[in-house]
């Protein structure tokens, strides 16, 4: 899975439809308060806010209107996962944005989307007859060349933990991966916390397949943290810190999510010993951009 999960994408596009918290959750047959959670979930997930007052006006952020613009792709793959009857799409909720004469297509992964885009809005201001699109399919090095190759996108972002080869990037700038554990657990007690004491310990983690899981996997192995077996495996936030609270184990995250993570109420941030490895944000150009010189002034302002 590497997106958030499509039940949280269709309560963001019905509450983009309704407008109203009240009105979005009657139409859905659930209560206001599982969808406002639901919405709270899916902004942690994703590392950056899609409503403003979600339980009142419910207006939506910049970062928002531009996720409502990017459903089709968010929700692509999940959508064939699940049998098109037992399913609303999101993307037939969200009309298509008006064509505009040029555009450019930016793949990223949805947090370092959160991180570029008061850039990105700025961009769009000052060059009126561009219109910027998201692809936030992209979360590693192999991702980010198919999308190039391909066309589908003419900048990416992408994870990496060192600089990749094959694939020609510039370095952005890096997030801390560090691990999370309920103040109830053991070793969110211990004032220092040994790579020898985490291989009894079972993790909590996002799904196997998604793009975050598999980079802070790969840290964990290069830092020799071997983790027991999972015993959660969720892309549902709400899930992930009732096990954290509950000590059901330990979770690894970085970036705008191990932030919000590291704030919640009854969950600490391990002291351990020795830093894992930070995992790099990079930033790669498609081979084509030399034809369209508002490709790489773009890339080149995201670096202002």
């Amino acid at each position: 899975m590497h997106s958030p999960p499509l039940r949280q994408l269709d309560i963001f596009a019905q509450m983009v439809a309704a407008g109203d918290a009240a009105r979005c959750a009657s139409d859905l047959g659930i209560d206001t308060e599982s969808l406002l959670e639901e919405l709270a979930s899916l902004e942690l997930r994703l590392g950056y806010r899609l409503f403003d007052d979600p339980g009142g006006r419910a207006r939506l952020t910049e970062a928002g209107r531009k996720t409502a613009r990017a459903m089709t792709l968010l929700a692509q793959d999940e959508s064939a996962e699940v049998p098109a009857e037992e399913a609303t799409c999101a993307k037939d909720m969200i009309p298509a944005p008006p064509s505009r004469p040029h555009g450019i297509v930016l793949a990223a992964p949805p947090p370092v989307f959160g991180h570029v885009q008061e850039a990105l809005a700025a961009f769009e201001a000052a060059n009126e007859d561009i219109a910027i699109t998201l692809d936030l399919h992209v979360h590693n090095a192999h991702d980010a060349a198919k999308a190039l190759s391909s066309g589908s996108a003419d900048i990416a972002y992408f994870y990496a933990l060192e600089e990749p080869q094959g694939l020609s990037s510039r370095y952005g700038w890096s997030e801390p991966l560090n691990l999370y554990a309920g103040q109830v657990h053991p070793l969110a007690r211990m004032d220092s916390v040994g790579r020898d004491v985490l291989n009894s310990v079972p993790q909590i983690a996002l799904e196997a397949g998604n793009g975050v899981r598999a980079i802070t996997d790969a840290a964990l192995r290069r830092a020799r943290a071997d983790l027991e077996a999972t015993s959660v495996e969720s892309d549902n936030m709400t899930d992930i810190i009732a096990a954290l609270r509950a000590g059901r184990g330990v979770f690894a995250a970085f970036g705008p999510l191990a932030r919000d993570v590291g704030r919640m109420a009854g969950i600490r941030r391990l002291a351990l010993d020795v830093p894992l490895p930070s995992v790099e944000i990079r930033q790669a150009v498609g081979a084509g951009a030399t034809d369209k010189p508002a490709v790489q002034a773009l890339a080149d302002f995201l670096f202002l």
